[in-house]
């Protein structure tokens, strides 16, 4: 579906102002492929999918959507608005009691049309002083239902510094998001391997000056 003048200039806003505040920059991104991507990435932030989705190539930032939790953005107007329209998110009721819906069947069946995702496998904010909070089974589950994906592991930079828990006005500083090599579940691997395997990929890409 071709966008509204309005939808594509809040999109070229918000990529315009993404890149200039944060100074961002990809790292290390993984030319396009044959097959559907999961981007997976640290989160610290509300910003982080902004940031994720910012640094990709227009190509692939318009086929890319945002897997977030529907109580924050349909909490007023405007960000429903700003989540269905600009981002296209992939929206999922957190709240296992109230969901109607498979969340992983959800996104899958994104992938299954061709699309990518950008998914949080920590499952929620990370407010910790740990670096990573142990993954959650869903990227597991997900890499299953839609094997023909495949994960890109991703570490967003300096994010949390630039926008601080509490903070209203952000500090200048340079910001990055550094790919890594795709990777899949082996044939039999276990789902406690597999995220072990997944989180020591994301957490090598935060080692690495930018």
């Amino acid at each position: 579906m071709t966008a509204t003048i309005p939808v594509r200039m809040a999109r070229s806003a918000l990529v315009g102002t993404a890149r200039a505040l944060l100074s961002l920059r990809a790292i290390d991104l993984p030319p396009p492929g044959a097959h559907p991507r999961i981007y997976v990435a640290n989160h610290v932030s509300h910003a982080d999918f902004v940031a994720l989705w910012s640094v990709l190539p227009k190509p692939q930032r318009l086929r890319t959507r945002p897997v977030a939790g529907a109580d924050y953005w349909q909490a007023s107007n405007l960000k429903r608005w700003i989540a269905d329209q600009v981002f296209r998110a992939v929206l999922i009721d957190r709240d296992p009691a109230k969901r109607q819906t498979d969340p992983v069947e959800t996104v899958a069946n994104v992938l299954r049309a061709g699309e990518d995702v950008i998914f949080f496998p920590e499952g929620t904010r990370n407010l910790t002083d740990a670096p990573l909070l142990p993954l959650k089974s869903g990227i597991f589950h997900l890499a299953h239902a839609a094997p023909m994906a495949e994960i890109v592991p991703a570490w967003i930079l300096n994010l949390d510094r630039i926008l601080p828990k509490g903070s209203i006005l952000p500090v200048p500083l340079n910001c990055a998001v550094r790919f890594g090599a795709p990777l899949r579940p082996d044939k039999d691997e276990s789902r406690d391997a597999f995220l072990i395997r997944l989180a020591e990929a994301m957490l090598a890409l935060s080692d690495r000056r930018i």
